[in-house]
């Protein structure tokens, strides 16, 4: 006799989400490969799954993204003080193979380095990311073939990375894979991919996502535990988390995530803080000292004020207006009409992060691909953000050509770079607006509208609530009414579609 798992899990292979159908966007790009899927379309009948089609784009998408880096590969990050700038192909993989002592053997946070920075700067799985790939490096010719066969062995670990992403986000939400092209062809995911390492603390966060949207509360624990020993950021999840399972009563659930996550992070970072205090430490040092940079409101204040903040002050301020964003969250949860879906409060969490913090690197934009994939599988609005990050990555790098043409002025003046940080914000602010009125008006969540309640909230989905304030503490079976399937509180059964979808 089949499993309820396994019984619900045929139920969503069987009536999967076609976004050709609910998302205008995109049924018009579909005119591109011959239109929307009819509802008589034979499917399941094909190698082309929807996950296999998702990774393949994500691994085209990414090598189009190596090709953008292709004059630099030839002699920008070896020629020219600006090049690199104003062919907007810069990344800090090949300058930091000698930088960082990979080119001489060193060994990350255990040998110092000569120069402005003592140690590795970066948290330590990172860092044994950047060693195997120094390992699998040729140490034969010039220190630029050296650098050149460097970058190309991290493109093709972060190319790994990048497919794993993908097909995590296709998978997290059962029954609607085709989510995962949001990833796959996201412009600026495939213009940041190779600027720096972020990529393997994202993969790691998608991989745990996966695993508590399927249950496994102690495997999401374990691979949260390793991206955020990747990269700091992947600890803000729990703090979501904890307020969803307070909310719904799953504290066993999340007690065995928060276990694994802090047995994985200490497994991983003990030996180097026991062995190499100094070198393990750097990157927190680094980050607390680190002033005002680019791609912060901060910045902006900092060069309008006759008296700018002082570092500790920023970072006094930017602490505070993260905890005031963390208490909108907490309230958010606690009180909206029915309970916020994870990936929802995921997004907005390293959101506020990334608003309020006082450096904004473009690459972190792939913190939040995954997530808004996720938290809004709509077109339009993920479309719109990504505008506004690639303006921002243009922008950015201009202003570098700028201020490292001498009088030249090949780029993007001050004022200018302002704008582009502007509509950075602006584009995030929006998207997370779009979120909040989705947690507050649940009609309006494409993924609710499609009949599921939290796909990606594991022991979460359908679950009852315990525990609410205000209006949420009493609310109807459904607190929000919208034409289409409709998910009754604990329950696992979702409404039979009437038609075919892909």
């Amino acid at each position: 006799m089949p499993s309820a798992e396994s019984t619900q899990a045929s139920v969503h292979e069987a009536d999967p989400v076609r976004p050709t159908k609910e998302d205008e966007v995109a049924a018009a790009g579909s005119e591109l490969i011959g239109g929307p899927l009819g509802r008589r379309a034979l499917l399941g009948t094909s190698w082309w799954t929807p996950v296999r089609v998702v990774a393949l784009v994500a691994i085209g998408m990414f090598a189009l993204g190596l090709v953008q880096k292709f004059p630099c590969y030839n002699g920008a990050w070896f020629f020219g003080a600006s090049s690199q700038y104003t062919k907007a192909c810069y990344s800090d993989i090949p300058h930091l193979y000698q930088g960082r002592g990979f080119a001489d053997g060193l060994v990350p946070y255990f040998d110092k380095l000569t120069g402005d920075m003592p140690y590795l700067e970066y948290p330590v799985l990172t860092g044994v990311f950047m060693e195997v790939a120094a390992w699998l490096t040729p140490g034969s010719g010039s220190i630029q073939d050296q650098e050149q066969w460097y970058w190309m062995v991290n493109a093709g670990l972060l190319m790994v990375c990048a497919a794993v992403i993908a097909v995590c986000v296709a998978r997290t939400h059962a029954r609607r894979p085709w989510d995962g092209l949001l990833v796959a062809l996201a412009p600026a995911f495939a213009l940041t991919a190779t600027i720096n390492w972020d990529l393997l603390a994202v993969a790691l966060t998608a991989a745990a996502m996966l695993m508590w949207s399927r249950g496994r509360s102690l495997a999401f624990g374990v691979l949260l535990g390793l991206a955020t020993a990747a990269k700091l950021y992947p600890i803000l999840l729990l703090g979501p988390l904890l307020l969803l399972c307070w909310r719904a009563g799953k504290w066993r659930d999340f007690g065995k995530a928060l276990a694994g996550a802090a047995v994985a992070w200490i497994v991983v970072n003990l030996p180097v803080m026991f062995f190499a205090w100094d070198g393990w430490s750097q990157f927190y040092r680094f980050s607390h000292d680190r002033g005002v940079d680019f791609g912060s409101f901060w910045l902006i204040l900092a060069r309008k004020s006759a008296n700018p903040l002082t570092t500790d002050t920023v970072n006094n301020l930017a602490t505070a207006l993260m905890v005031l964003c963390c208490v909108g969250i907490a309230v958010l949860t606690m009180m909206a009409p029915r309970r916020p879906r994870f990936a929802q409060l995921a997004f907005l969490i390293v959101a506020a992060f990334i608003l309020t913090n006082k450096v904004y690197s473009p690459q972190y934009v792939l913190w939040l691909v995954p997530l808004a994939a996720l938290a809004r599988p709509k077109w339009r609005d993920f479309l719109i953000w990504q505008a506004g990050e690639v303006a921002y990555f243009l922008g950015i790098w201009l202003y570098l050509a700028y201020t490292t043409s001498g009088d030249a002025h090949k780029g993007l003046p001050e004022d200018g770079y302002y704008w582009a940080i502007g509509v950075h914000l602006l584009g995030t602010l929006y998207l997370c607006a779009v979120i909040v009125r989705d947690i507050l008006l649940p009609e309006r969540d494409p993924v609710r509208r499609a009949g599921d309640d939290d796909p990606s909230g594991g022991v979460l989905d359908g679950a009852e609530d315990v525990f609410a304030l205000g209006s949420a503490a009493h609310p109807p079976r459904h607190a929000a009414h919208f034409d289409g399937p409709q998910v009754e509180w604990g329950s696992g059964g979702r409404a039979p579609s009437t038609e075919g979808s892909l």
